[in-house]
């Protein structure tokens, strides 16, 4: 089986928002220069660049470059004009000539190769939202906002100051914001821009009270089917005994009495409650009370289920329930279906009364009963099972609920739809067995969220726009809750009409807003501005690109390129980044960074092309269901697994050992078992 390995690392430094280039790179295209274009660029290629420096290469020689050669106008001269080309006058004649070539970087079936973009931004958002620990200016005052874009006045802001205004050109869409000195001198606003490029600014208003780190709930969600009777050996047999066998439910049972143990010397006023499903779903709660039984009819209605959740009492703490929910656990007998979305429903509306709460599901099957059942083939009832589990996915985010899901190896749960959950609320997808269910239990129990209701901001100038996320100059990404690991990348591009003006600027801003609530409801703004260089020449710079950024960015894009069934489009960048790699190890020969970066490449290329060869085998009378993507069609569970532990792919400092080498040499001695 694959690693257990719950994030994947990359080395090199980490600050908070980092760039994988140096230089901005102005003139970056989706598509490589047609033979036209290369001609024009090959006819300057040993020019001197902007920079000063010389380059002899060919533009084809880097096909990460996406420069455009400088090319020096000639003195004025006395010489007669030069003759038109030649194939001009080609044109004009009938004589007979061979057929072009096609463009370059054309494949063999006519599709055009794609650029790797070194214009790629990395923000570690588990750190952003820390403000114990951050170095950021603090500021108690309101930001000025431009009128427009929303941007926030900065240290890279120029206001100019009038006798009764102030006025400020906006940096990022040049729109004119008037202030009045008035309003200023009030105190809402501050009378200069902020003397940092890091601001937090932090909001007077509160929603509520500190809220502790031991009020959050926990909610096991434990599936007690038929299928979890099936045993596994535990310990071999001798010559004076048989083996030893256990059934999954049996060691599912013995892993949560020892998590309840430790919690209660490690947090003994943390609360626990038991949800248990096969064709109908039990709530225990905290074991003290009459428990609550869901089915049939209630199994299938949304809004019941979640009501019932919300209006759950809350348990008392598990100093005072170890007993009768350690007994309850004891009691507990496999048979039945799987009715897991219905019980994924009433947890999450169980600890949704409490930011921060936890629901830990563990099951070893599809759901196959009630909502979000797996299963059919039909979309229309009772529910696509994409669109429930997305919708309870955004709602736990909303309310600030980490939802894990561990799947027990040997079966397959469609993992790709059921890990929507983990995937949107940052908590953990794994495949376990029976001897690793309580580590990863308590893994997941001590994953803190450092932060809800997040939300990222990124601004570049008007003329520039993020491939793959919005074509705007404003973007805007919804994270929601937010751990210690989080890391999320970009990348951004210039539009080919506005290339030349971008060329003739010595700066470009950037602005990031991140706006949270702390663990104390604390509303919390955290604006970042920085201006980064531009060069016309990416080539210049290779010795400067952050390899750690771009194989962090690689991972999370073609991850989630394969999750939304892309498939086609993830290969593409995969192979602009095989393209890249091997022209940067020619000029920056780094063999450990070569090698992690190679790994991920290689990963997400064996995926790639297993889940492309699923595809193509799948006959006429294989049909796909309408409520399964092409992408959740073909994952297995061990596929599904990789690939969202790569969507959350990040750098570590300092880190000597990679992850992301165990997982590759695991997926090449493992076939991913595509459907």
């Amino acid at each position: 089986m694959l690693a257990e390995c719950q994030t994947l690392y990359f080395e090199l430094p980490s600050p908070e928002m980092e760039f994988a280039c140096s230089h901005v790179v102005c003139n970056w295209r989706s598509e490589s220069l047609t033979e036209d274009e290369a001609k024009v660029s090959n006819q300057g290629s040993a020019s001197t660049l902007p920079c000063g420096l010389s380059r002899a290469q060919s533009v084809s020689d880097h096909p990460y470059d996406n420069c455009i050669t400088f090319i020096q106008k000639p003195a004025p001269s006395m010489a007669p004009p030069p003759v038109p080309p030649r194939s001009i006058q080609r044109r004009e004649t009938l004589c007979a000539v061979p057929p072009p070539l096609p463009p370059r970087g054309l494949d063999n079936n006519g599709e055009t190769r794609l650029k790797a973009n070194v214009n790629v931004v990395s923000l570690k958002v588990g750190s952003l939202v820390d403000i114990g620990k951050a170095s950021a200016i603090q500021s108690s005052q309101k930001p000025v906002r431009c009128g427009k874009c929303n941007a926030v006045m900065s240290s890279a802001s120029s206001p100019e100051t009038h006798q009764k205004t102030i006025i400020w050109s906006c940096e990022f869409c040049s729109k004119e914001n008037v202030c009045s000195q008035t309003t200023l001198k009030g105190g809402r606003f501050p009378l200069r821009n902020p003397p940092g490029r890091d601001i937090l600014y932090l909001d007077d208003d509160e929603d509520t009270d500190y809220e502790n780190l031991d009020n959050m709930l926990i909610v096991l969600c434990v599936d007690i089917s038929g299928s979890m009777s099936m045993t596994s050996e535990i310990s071999p047999g001798k010559s004076t005994r048989s083996p030893t066998y256990v059934s999954r439910l049996q060691g599912v049972q013995e892993a949560l009495q020892l998590v309840l143990s430790s919690l209660q010397k490690t947090s003994p006023h943390r609360r626990v409650a038991l949800v248990t499903f096969n064709n109908e779903v039990t709530v225990y709660g905290d074991g003290t009370k009459i428990p609550l039984t869901l089915r049939d009819w209630a199994l299938v209605d949304y809004d019941y289920l979640k009501k019932e959740g919300e209006n759950y009492s809350t348990p008392h703490c598990i100093a005072e329930t170890i007993q009768p929910l350690t007994q309850k656990i004891k009691e507990l007998r496999e048979h039945g279906a799987t009715a897991l979305g219905p019980a994924a429903l009433i947890s999450v509306a169980m600890a949704s009364q409490f930011t921060g709460s936890k629901v830990i599901i563990c099951t070893d099957g599809q759901a196959n009963i009630g909502l979000g059942q797996l299963d059919q083939e039909s979309s229309h009832w009772p529910a696509p099972s994409p669109y429930f589990y997305n919708q309870l996915a955004h709602y736990a985010a909303e309310k600030g609920v980490i939802v894990s899901v561990m799947t027990l190896e040997g079966e397959e749960c469609r993992l790709a739809e059921v890990g929507r959950l983990a995937d949107h609320t940052g908590g953990r997808i794994n495949i376990v067995n029976i001897g690793t269910v309580a580590t990863e239990i308590q893994s997941a129990i001590a994953d803190n969220v450092l932060a809800t209701s997040v939300i990222a901001t990124l601004l570049a100038p008007v003329g520039m726009y993020f491939p793959y996320e919005d074509d705007n100059h404003r973007l805007v990404r919804e994270i929601g809750n937010v751990t210690d690991a989080v890391e999320i990348t970009f990348q951004f591009a210039v539009r080919p009409e506005k290339v030349e003006s971008f060329q003739q600027r010595d700066r470009i801003p950037f602005q990031l807003q991140l706006s949270f609530k702390t663990r104390d409801l604390q509303k919390v703004t955290r604006v970042i501005t920085q201006q980064k260089r531009v060069t016309t020449s990416s080539w210049v710079w290779a010795g400067s690109l952050n390899m750690s950024v771009l194989g962090v960015h690689c991972a999370q894009l073609c991850a989630r390129l394969t999750m939304e069934g892309r498939i086609q489009e993830a290969q593409r960048q995969l192979r602009a980044q095989q393209d890249l790699l091997k022209d940067i190890s020619q000029q920056k020969p780094s063999p450990k960074e070569e090698s992690i970066y190679g790994n991920w490449i290689s990963t997400m290329s064996m995926i790639c092309e297993d889940l492309t060869t699923g595809n193509q085998n799948t006959t006429e009378t294989d049909t796909i269901p309408a409520s399964r993507t092409p992408s959740t069609a073909s994952l297995s569970d061990a596929a599904a697994k990789v690939v969202y532990q790569m969507k959350r792919a990040k750098s570590v400092k300092g880190t000597e050992s990679c992850q992301a080498g165990a997982l590759s040499s695991d997926v090449t001695k493992t076939h991913l078992n595509v459907k």
